[in-house]
């Protein structure tokens, strides 16, 4: 039931949607916005997005093992189609700033609190479900180009589909479809999750919403639409390392984008956002005071050694580092990955990966609870 819930919104009690109309220079400002984000914060959105090149990686290793060398770029375009839901963090940073929060990498994780997760995850399912499709039409295209026998090499691949008649069809319409795919999440996703993140809604709900943002909006949104997928591209072109730049810059964007065609609840107060947590203990004897503030002052938290890269020496602080200690961890890790990749075998290659992004992610978790 509490999926049904989720989907429907049984459960929702959404304030009045109004759709507005926007130009293309209101395209420009949120790209303008989502930059100025992510210069504000740049180091944990790097770090967030650590996971975009890593996963081009993974991709690009599994497919060469497994000599599956047609399923290489539909696996490398079709992850874009689970971009609105993987960039969720960069909404809810880009959220707190709005309110004039000083919001750390910590902070990402605060989407874990917001009522409507549920729905988050449901239609995260729903893009999820729409990638395995892509990718499972996009095997058949080739198949029925080709046929079931893989390419001997790269550049036997290379030469079936650009010098040959079948290979020219196979991108046409490989494209061709892709396009309609990419198309589809774009008309239910384009704002789906920063309204979920803002307002209490189901996941129908928030698709039907930015169905109606693109309908009112249909020049504006598909010039949106380029400017993503050429982004993405222009990202992908280094070893993808280039997305940890453009999916944080992007993702922060559309936050914007979001507060412009929708305009806000008069009467949204937040409530998803934690309390702050006091570490003081109150005694049964400080009661009387307790009540107004009163009794034994807080002590201070034990003073902790911090390397400062500016000054190159150590000093002591009494909050700690967290983000040196995930930095490190991050780059021990890609080091780790890399090294894999190029000398251990597929089976080995995929192990070591899951088990590092389940330690990185675990870390962070405990980090920002700690913090």
């Amino acid at each position: 039931m509490t999926h049904v819930h989720a989907f429907t919104g049984a459960e929702s009690t959404p304030g009045p949607l109004v759709i507005r109309t926007i130009g293309v220079m209101d395209l420009k400002d949120a790209l303008a916005r989502g930059m100025s984000d992510f210069l504000a914060m740049p180091t944990h959105a790097l770090f967030l997005c650590l996971i975009y090149p890593i996963v081009g990686l993974i991709l690009a290793r599994v497919s060469l093992g497994y000599d599956v060398l047609s399923l290489l770029f539909p696996l490398a375009a079709g992850f874009a189609l689970l971009g609105p839901f993987a960039a969720i963090g960069f909404y809810e940073l880009s959220r707190q700033r709005e309110q004039g929060l000083d919001p750390s990498w910590q902070d990402a994780f605060d989407v874990l609190h917001v009522p409507s997760r549920g729905a988050i995850a449901a239609l995260g399912v729903v893009l999820l479900a729409v990638f395995v499709l892509w990718i499972a039409v996009a095997e058949a295209i080739y198949v029925a180009s080709f046929g079931s026998e893989p390419a001997a090499s790269i550049a036997d691949f290379v030469r079936q589909v650009f010098t040959t008649p079948a290979g020219w069809m196979l991108i046409i319409v490989g494209n061709g479809i892709g396009f309609l795919f990419a198309l589809a999440v774009l008309i239910i996703s384009v704002v789906s999750f920063p309204l979920l993140l803002d307002r209490n809604v189901s996941a129908a709900e928030s698709a039907l919403t930015s169905v109606r943002v693109v309908a009112a909006n249909p020049v504006p949104m598909a010039i949106w639409g380029l400017i993503v997928a050429s982004l993405l591209i222009i990202g992908s072109l280094p070893f993808l390392v280039g997305l940890a730049v453009v999916v944080p810059v992007l993702g922060h964007s559309t936050w914007h984008l979001y507060r412009k065609v929708v305009e806000p609840d008069p009467n949204a107060h937040h409530e998803h956002l934690p309390a702050l947590k006091s570490g003081r203990r109150r005694y049964a004897a400080q009661f009387p005071a307790a009540l107004f503030g009163g009794g034994e002052p807080p002590r201070p938290p034990p003073l902790k050694p911090v390397f400062d890269p500016a000054t190159g020496r150590w000093r002591a602080s009494r909050t700690g580092r967290p983000e040196v200690i995930l930095a490190g961890i991050a780059a021990g890790t890609v080091i780790a990955l890399v090294g894999t990749f190029l000398w251990a075998e597929v089976w080995v290659a995929l192990g070591v990966v899951f088990v590092a992004a389940v330690l990185v992610l675990v870390t962070a978790a405990l980090l920002a609870a700690k913090s």
